[in-house]
């Protein structure tokens, strides 16, 4: 069996450091696994992000902060999926989540979960919460 594995890999535009910090004060445990920055001379503005990895709930997550201005941002027809431990904890990071952005799915029961809600944050990335 081999090493591979699948990361997200989240592309900003000088978000990402603050965008990763903000997952990581909204889901426990969560952690800063390396975070490499540009430095003088580089193609990137230096001190931002050339590339980080972090964990949220355990999945490791990888983020950067794009030296190249695209036409395009992020879509919620991919998303993050949490499974969230309590009601309090889906609570909170629907709340959270959803301040600055927008609401895809209310914070409901439904049939195929207990309570579930679908946000897209302050940075355009797309979050299904489940409890």
């Amino acid at each position: 069996m081999s090493n591979l594995t699948v990361t997200p890999f989240l592309m900003f535009s000088g978000q990402a450091e603050e965008a990763m910090n903000f997952y990581l004060s909204v889901f426990q445990p969560s952690e800063i696994i390396q975070i490499r920055r540009y430095g003088a001379n580089e193609p990137g503005t230096e001190g931002s992000v050339q590339q980080a990895s972090f964990s949220l709930k355990g999945q490791t997550i990888m983020c950067i902060d794009s030296n190249i201005k695209h036409d395009f941002t992020f879509s919620p027809a991919i998303s993050m999926f949490v499974n969230c431990g309590s009601d309090e904890e889906i609570t909170d990071a629907f709340q959270r989540l959803s301040e600055g952005g927008s609401v895809l799915m209310p914070l409901s029961a439904y049939p195929f979960a207990t309570k579930f809600g679908w946000v897209q944050d302050k940075y355009g990335v797309s979050w299904q919460l489940s409890l």
